[in-house]
């Protein structure tokens, strides 16, 4: 599928089913998609995945709750079903980030 029906079927499709499952716990569910840019030789080149999905939580105990809302048998048929229909699930990773800001002066 081309780049802008990957992103049409995540906004109109898959996005719900993540609101569905993630709507009480999650505060923020984000999609940042990938655009290339030239890079520092000069070249332009093809992203190796086309979206990174950010889910805040409130706190541990949120993502726990949510995570096993996810497990269970309804929500992963429906949620891996579409997944199978948008994405090479192989190449698919699962991080916890911890983050590190640097104050910068203005």
């Amino acid at each position: 599928m081309s780049v802008a029906e990957f992103r049409e079927y995540y906004e109109t499709k898959h996005r719900v089913i993540g609101e569905k499952y993630l709507s009480g716990y999650a505060v923020k569910y984000q999609r940042r998609f990938t655009k290339p840019t030239v890079d520092r030789d000069g070249v332009s080149r093809e992203a190796e995945f086309d979206v990174f999905l950010e889910i805040w939580y409130p706190n541990e105990a949120a993502m726990l709750e949510c995570s096993k809302r996810m497990r269970t048998p309804e929500a992963m048929a429906e949620i891996r079903g579409d997944e199978e229909q948008l994405f090479d699930t192989r190449y698919m990773r699962t991080y916890i980030l911890e983050e590190s800001e640097s104050e910068l002066s203005e």
